[in-house]
């Protein structure tokens, strides 16, 4: 279960970014492709580590298939975490 600690602490180390992937995942599961559709975002590399790595890394997100991280058909979801602290934020400008 989620603190409120814990939920505090993961606001304040979510940029801008990560908010905005968090509410393109929030729908089910994706492949970085239609994430960047959803971001409006053609270069890959400013999605990789501006955006795909800190969720990953913060619990936010989680691959459909970690054993295959380079699998074309790789998806990323929500973690309950991620869903925690939307909910917690809910409708963010």
């Amino acid at each position: 279960q989620v603190t409120e600690q814990v939920t505090e602490q993961v606001t304040e180390q979510v940029t801008e970014q990560v908010r905005r992937l968090l509410a393109g995942a929030s729908a089910g599961e994706f492949g970085a492709q239609a994430l960047m559709e959803f971001l409006h975002l053609s270069h890959r590399p400013t999605f990789l580590y501006d955006y795909l790595q800190p969720a990953l890394k913060q619990g936010l997100l989680e691959m459909t298939q970690p054993d295959s991280p380079r699998s074309p058909t790789q998806k990323y979801r929500l973690t309950e975490k991620g869903r925690a602290w939307l909910a917690a934020h809910g409708d963010w400008p």
